[in-house]
């Protein structure tokens, strides 16, 4: 009995070295299973998955949108004429957009229009109202002030609709490039002076909260005029 247990230790212990001196000839897997669904074996070595992954990578387009809405169906011209939003612009209006949802606002409107510029905040017309003390927080405040909060369990949509005196604001924009020439690009002073020129429109009462004046408009609209708008 004894003898028999000795020769099965031994046994093992052979078996256990043979497979530690063994040394596969293939390349390790990842998965050894054979899926019969796939049709075959569906074992996958480290090279071959790298080469599916870098083979499968698609690029994905990037759109670049060089305008903005317009109600004014005269303004569609051709793309040679057509005046083109800067880059400050659209991420003002896209930083607009994103605020009134924040907001839970169920339009854009041009309060959300003025927390757009201010949000964007490289512009010339950016540090011209902090610099006159017309920050992002101000004006946030006096948007709640004026509109009241909104409906906690409200959502607002992906891209929240212009409201009509911030159509018109953005369409007011558009005009003074037109007018002067279609120089340069539409800044987001052309924008701000959007907004001032609808007297009854939110953003225009809180930029007057805020000692914003017809003043501080000709003031920047001067500078705007000198500089072509390219300093932005």
């Amino acid at each position: 009995m004894a003898a028999q247990s000795f020769t099965l230790a031994n046994l093992k212990i052979s078996q256990i070295d043979s497979f530690n001196n063994h040394k596969p000839s293939s390349p390790l897997h990842f998965f050894s299973t054979r899926n019969t669904w796939l049709g075959g074996d569906s074992s996958l070595s480290l090279e071959s998955s790298i080469s599916v992954l870098r083979t499968t990578r698609q690029r994905i387009p990037i759109a670049v949108v060089a305008s903005l809405p317009t109600a004014n169906p005269e303004s569609a011209v051709s793309d040679a004429k057509k005046p083109k939003w800067s880059w400050r612009g659209i991420k003002s209006f896209a930083m607009g957009e994103l605020e009134a949802r924040k907001l839970k606002y169920p339009n854009t409107g041009t309060e959300s229009l003025l927390m757009g510029i201010l949000i964007e905040g490289t512009s010339f017309t950016s540090k011209f109202l902090r610099a006159n003390k017309i920050t992002l927080q101000k004006v946030r405040d006096e948007t709640i002030k004026l509109l009241g909060k909104a409906d906690l369990y409200f959502f607002s949509p992906e891209h929240p609709p212009l409201t009509q005196d911030a159509q018109r604001a953005l369409d007011s924009a558009v005009n003074q490039n037109l007018k002067a020439g279609g120089i340069g690009e539409i800044m987001p002073a052309h924008i701000l002076l959007g907004i001032w020129s609808e007297v009854e429109s939110p953003g225009h009462k809180i930029l007057a909260t805020l000692g914003f004046t017809d003043e501080k408009a000709k003031e920047l609209e001067s500078f705007a005029s000198e500089s072509g708008f390219l300093d932005e």
